[in-house]
């Protein structure tokens, strides 16, 4: 430490000829002052009132519209349960949203006393470093977590006030009742506050090593950007998994049937990993700062070697891992994995057909249903992302002789995540809508979401 900052540990001050004994701010009383402080800014106030408030307009409203953004995991169901929009607001977040309040907050929490030049006054007023990132710290989670509870809320409240209580399509096409879809609703949202904090703890190294500097403030939406390009590209499963952004799209699993929670819960143990490791490595920058020195933050070389060479070295580290305990070295979209999917969901849609247009109930037992599937053409390899992939439904209605089947184009994305596309005959998926007796109604076989387990199958 310097000689500013050594001098702010407890010490014996003479006053009138006596010795008092001065001891620093606790950390609550500083976590109160700090979070006094963050709140009282105008940005966070209006980002806070902005989740809370924006979510449910935006559900209720494109609730509304005729036209739905069919795009979006979970958004054709838009029109048929509330439970749709908070799910489509989750996808936004984990992509736009979360990363950019983490640099707004974390990443500005330390870096906004160095613009204003109070470092001297605030290690004065508190008397110990190591409380004064604890608080700052602290302050920073709590305002996240709270942006994080009013963007969740806020979907909820939205899309159960413009649509209903009504069931869930999962993404294997098995419906979801109300009470089994709020829980699994609220679960995904709390499955992302794990690389939240990771990006939180990325935001605070930027913030203390960078401090001025705009670069601290954008590293987390930076950090966040490249682990979504890292999962666009084809890169083997266990570079995925192994990176902290992976457990915001990874939520895509409890959707299932049974539900795909292995590359979840290692998503999420990766991201809190990360978390402690960048909180850890921000607080050791902290304690090596400089605060006699009001034009230079940090060493670039000490901010380097201390702040970021550890979490490369983490990813390498957690890549070997998980390739050493899954085998998943490769793409993990299989023939055999893109079929099982497909033919799994088109008979859990295909009862819900049934239903809608009042015929004999079947159960997937009786329909027997399998799927043929083929990427490219003859030379190209049956596996990976593309949207060349073609099927052939087939299955059986009790009491038909004929085996009824149907096409679909699937487009497969590096994630798993694919969007089936009917193809023929008409009677089944080749129409948006379908007639019945009380008007049309969507048809949940034309199009529809499923998903792909990257690694080993349940």
């Amino acid at each position: 430490m310097t000689a500013t900052a050594t001098a702010m540990p407890e010490e014996d001050n003479v006053v009138n000829g006596g010795v008092r004994r001065v001891h620093p701010v606790s950390v609550a009383r500083g976590y109160r002052f700090e979070l006094v402080k963050l709140v009282s800014q105008w940005r966070i106030r209006l980002l806070l009132l902005a989740c809370w408030v924006a979510p449910a307009l935006f559900v209720a409203g494109v609730s509304q519209q005729s036209t739905l953004p069919s795009d979006t995991l979970f958004g054709r169901w838009m029109h048929a349960t509330g439970w749709a929009g908070p799910l489509v607001i989750l996808g936004f977040a984990g992509t736009w949203a979360l990363p950019l309040l983490t640099s707004v907050v974390a990443g500005d929490v330390f870096a906004s006393e160095d613009r204003l030049g109070t470092w001297r006054h605030l290690l004065v007023a508190v008397r110990s470093p190591r409380r004064i990132f604890a608080s700052k710290a602290l302050a920073s989670l709590t305002v996240i977590l709270l942006m994080v509870a009013g963007i969740a809320v806020s979907g909820v409240v939205g899309g159960l006030l413009a649509v209903g209580d009504h069931p869930l399509v999962g993404l294997d096409g098995h419906l979801l009742a109300p009470s089994d879809a709020a829980g699994q609703v609220f679960l995904a949202w709390a499955c992302v506050i794990a690389p939240t904090l990771a990006l939180a703890g990325i935001g605070l190294i930027g913030s203390v090593a960078l401090g001025r500097s705009p670069m601290g403030l954008l590293l987390p939406a930076l950090a966040a950007l490249a682990m979504q390009l890292a999962q666009m590209l084809p890169l083997p499963v266990a570079v995925r998994v192994a990176l902290p952004g992976y457990a915001f799209i990874a939520w895509n699993g409890l959707f299932t049937s049974p539900q795909q929670v292995t590359p979840l819960l290692i998503g999420i143990a990766i991201s809190l990993v990360w978390a402690v490791l960048a909180t850890a490595l921000a607080y050791l920058l902290f304690l090596r700062r400089d605060f006699t020195n009001l034009t230079t933050d940090t060493s670039g070389r000490r901010a380097f070697a201390v702040g970021f060479l550890p979490l490369a070295a983490l990813v390498g580290v957690t890549i070997a891992l998980v390739g050493v305990s899954t085998p998943s070295m490769g793409s993990g979209i299989s023939q055999a994995k893109v079929q099982r999917s497909l033919a799994v969901e088109f008979a859990h849609l295909y009862r819900m057909q049934t239903a809608e247009l009042h015929r004999p109930a079947v159960t997937e037992a009786q329909l027997r249903v399998s799927a043929a599937c083929n990427k490219g053409d003859d030379d190209v390899p049956d596996e990976g992302a593309g949207n060349d992939w073609r099927c052939v439904v087939s299955w059986h209605v009790p009491g038909v002789q004929v085996t009824g089947q149907a096409i679909y184009q699937l487009d497969i994305t590096a994630d798993g995540r694919y969007v089936a596309d009917g193809d023929g005959p008409k009677e089944v998926n080749g129409y948006f809508l379908v007639r019945t007796q009380q008007g049309d109604a969507p048809n949940p076989l034309w199009q529809f979401d499923g998903n792909v387990e990257l690694l080993s199958t349940t």
